[in-house]
């Protein structure tokens, strides 16, 4: 048997997975009043479980990098959504403050490597040119799941409650290993539904040698450190993660202190915003796909996170002289603009591990650099509070900021995207 574009149905598997995985995060935020309330905890309580979770997510980009480097993305995503969904399940089983620590934890342990995993992925299964349109679809997933979440949560908190809903969730991620290891059953090479014309397009990726996925040993941490093309992806990372976060964690609470919004009315406007991050995820992936058909990769990748830099910079600035504390609306719809600049940009950047390295090393600086992005959100989060007490405008400011930084240190620190070998 034969399928014609098997490459596409990994992907939309793997982004499958990533709306599974923004489900199963986002319950926990959704559902805390009544869990909170069962639980006997406070906000001080679950602020030390989102620390936690943010934590174990930073070691887990690093760890699961170097993991499918070793046992291949068909395993590595399969001990990743197993992990992360019986962490969920077990969520319902929590009876205080150290027992749900210990389950977020693990949660943030398994959710990291669905992003080190994808990367890798695409590297394998799709020619250069096809690769931001890939991670664009992968990263749509994160959106979809953010517009999903909140209806599904409620709908089944509202039938189920808290304990129950999280073992369903759990459960559905526990069933996408069933089509993964069916259709997913060997890299392109090995792989006996893969048709000769697929093989030979993905030869062309630079993750193949003579049809053949490359099977030497990947690279030490030190040795790609001391690249300076994989300090661009690691600084470009920290600069640009922070933006996402900043408006998936906190939204919800400035819509609530700025415009008295209740959970209702977030619920129902909120998607909105998620949606530009959807359009940007697969918008930039298809242009800068284009871009490669007339353009070198090195010019394709830099313009395309050139311009989703740019509209995040612009969306900033309208919200912070223009609508600030003014329209609810127009922030909602400004800051969908600024998500889609965001996922605009990230699928490209987040693609140039692959570009710049073999397969075995892929997983390894896409999970560094998933770590190192971690780590700017968890100092974003400790610093939100203390400096939004009057107003959120300066956590705007530091935001806008970062979206110039994180385009100059790409191209500061790499001069050509090629692969370092060919150097």
């Amino acid at each position: 048997m034969k399928i014609k574009g098997l490459r596409w149905w990994v992907i939309t598997l793997i982004c499958l997975a990533t709306v599974i995985n923004y489900i199963d995060r986002t319950a926990f935020g959704i559902m805390w009043p009544e869990m909170g309330k069962d639980l006997g905890m406070d906000e001080a309580d679950y602020a030390i479980m989102l620390n936690v979770f943010m934590i174990t997510y930073a070691a887990g980009k690093f760890l699961s990098g170097k993991l499918y480097d070793i046992i291949g993305t068909r395993l590595g995503f399969t001990i990743s959504i197993i992990l992360w969904s019986v962490a969920s399940i077990f969520h319902a089983f929590a009876r205080g403050l150290f027992s749900l620590t210990l389950f977020r934890g693990l949660l943030g342990l398994g959710e990291a490597g669905n992003w080190p995993g994808a990367v890798k992925s695409n590297g394998e299964w799709f020619p250069v040119k096809q690769r931001a349109i890939a991670q664009g679809i992968f990263n749509a997933g994160a959106s979809l799941g953010s517009v999903i979440a909140p209806v599904l949560i409620a709908f089944l908190y509202g039938h189920y409650g808290w304990r129950m809903t999280y073992i369903i969730i759990g459960a559905i991620g526990v069933l996408w290993v069933i089509p993964w290891l069916f259709i997913n059953k060997a890299t392109p090479d090995k792989h006996p539904w893969i048709t000769e014309e697929e093989l030979n397009l993905i030869v062309a990726s630079s993750t193949v040698d003579n049809g053949v996925i490359t099977k030497e040993r990947g690279l030490s941490v030190l040795k790609i450190l001391k690249y300076r093309e994989s300090w661009g992806v690691l600084i470009g990372s920290f600069f640009i993660e922070p933006i996402w976060w900043l408006f998936v964690g906190w939204m919800p609470l400035y819509l609530h202190s700025k415009y008295g919004f209740n959970i209702v009315e977030i619920g129902s406007t909120i998607w909105i915003s998620y949606l530009g991050g959807m359009a940007g995820s697969i918008v930039g992936g298809w242009y800068c796909g284009k871009l490669i058909e007339t353009k070198t990769v090195d010019a394709a990748r830099k313009i395309t996170i050139g311009i989703g830099c740019g509209l995040i910079f612009l969306g900033l600035l309208g919200i912070i002289f223009f609508v600030d504390g003014e329209s609810p609306m127009s922030f909602i719809y400004i800051v969908a603009l600024v998500l889609f600049g965001f996922q605009f940009a990230i699928g490209n950047l987040q693609t140039l591990s692959s570009d710049l390295f073999k397969g075995p090393s892929v997983g390894t600086l896409a999970g560094l650099a998933g770590s190192v992005g971690a780590v700017s959100v968890i100092i974003m989060n400790w610093l939100i509070p203390k400096i939004t007490t009057v107003s959120y405008t300066p956590a705007f400011i530091i935001i806008a900021v970062l979206a110039p930084l994180t385009i100059g240190s790409i191209l500061f620190l790499i001069k050509k995207i090629v692969p370092v070998e060919d150097k």
